[in-house]
This record gives C-alpha cells, sequence and structure tokens, in this order.
C-alpha cells in the first residue's frame, strides 16, 4: 500500500501517543488529505537528513499514525495528536507533492496477545509504578500483555533514539521484554 511518511527524530510504538505541530506545507497538506479521507500516515524514525527541509531517509520500519484530535490554532499550523497503530515496513520511497515523501509499504503481522512471562514481571511491575505516578490518559488501563507492556516501557525508559528503533523492528514480544528487563538489571532499576 502506498503511505504519506513523516520521518521525525522520534519512534512511534503501536498503541502510542505522540503530539505533532505540523507547519510545512507538505505536511499541513497530508494532514489534511488524511482527516478528509480518515486515513492514516505514516512516522518513521530518521536515518538521514532532517525534519524540515529536503525530503530525510527513513529507517525501513515504521508505525501508522492515526489522528485522533487536530486543531488548528492558527491558520496554517495544525496540532495533532496521534496514536499508534499496526507497524509497516517501507519497500521504496519516492518524492510526492511539495517533497512528501511517499513509501510503498507492507503491513507487518500483528505481534501475538501473550501474557507476561513469569520471567519478565518484573517489567509488569515496574510499568504498574510508573503507572500510578502518571495522569491515568497517559498509559491508560495498564494489560498484562507482553507486546503492550513492551511498547509502553520503550516509551517511557531513556532509550536513545537507535535503541527505540531496534526493539520497535523485533517481532518477538517477549524477547523484547528479555531485552528491557537486561537493561533494568544492568542499570540497577529493578
Amino acid at each position: 500500500m502506498e503511505l504519506p511518511l513523516f520521518p521525525l527524530n522520534t519512534v512511534l510504538f503501536p498503541g502510542g501517543l505522540l503530539r505533532l505541530k505540523v507547519f510545512e506545507a507538505r505536511y499541513v497538506d497530508m494532514t489534511a488529505a488524511c482527516l478528509r479521507d480518515q486515513t492514516p500516515f505514516g512516522v518513521c524514525l530518521i536515518r538521514e537528513g532532517g525534519e524540515v527541509g529536503e525530503p530525510a531517509v527513513p529507517e525501513p520500519t515504521g508505525t501508522l499514525a492515526h489522528i485522533r484530535v487536530a486543531d488548528m490554532t492558527e491558520p496554517g499550523i495544525f496540532q495533532l495528536e496521534v496514536e499508534g497503530g499496526q507497524r509497516y515496513h517501507i519497500e521504496s520511497t519516492r518524492a510526492g507533492a511539495n517533497h512528501l515523501l511517499i513509501g510503498e509499504v507492507r503491513l507487518k503481522a500483528e505481534e501475538p496477545a501473550v501474557p507476561v512471562p513469569e520471567s519478565c514481571r518484573p517489567c509488569l511491575a515496574l510499568l504498574e509504578h510508573f503507572a500510578s505516578r502518571l495522569p491515568q490518559p497517559k498509559l491508560g488501563p495498564l494489560r498484562d500483555e507482553a507486546a503492550w507492556v513492551g511498547y509502553r516501557l520503550c516509551e517511557l525508559l531513556p532509550f536513545v533514539a537507535s535503541a527505540r528503533q531496534a526493539l520497535l523492528e523485533l517481532d518477538d514480544p517477549v524477547r523484547r521484554l528479555e531485552i528491557i528487563l537486561d537493561y533494568l538489571r544492568r542499570q540497577g532499576l529493578v
């Protein structure tokens, strides 16, 4: 499928929320089209280049961004809140109108809904600790699901963008939790 891409210096995870200020003409047009057609766009980490100006080179795996809230507080500037959907892999890209990057993408399979294994329960306990200190809409109701817990910890822990990207690309939610748990143990957090 073809998908307009919004390369950023951040990683969006499935189920995650991201606030964006959209002001470049190409992304304002993209936002208007997505709102009109009720379609998502793709958020992907920048591999090379910048967020503004010439189209950046994105990492090959990104996440569908579904617009939940869109406000135009001043002419030509959208304030968006998007929610991460399914992950995708970019097969190829081309520059469209206004240098908007268009990707030919293949949706990645949904991760299996498996509970957090006993060996990774410290990850769920840490997330419960975070949830007790964050505003409830930030995380929503806690779920004993390996993929969901892993994604939320990826958002909350101080990983560099390249580590977040590597964790997004993993197709095994339990392996993702094992890597996070290893990091937490090395940091003395569990």
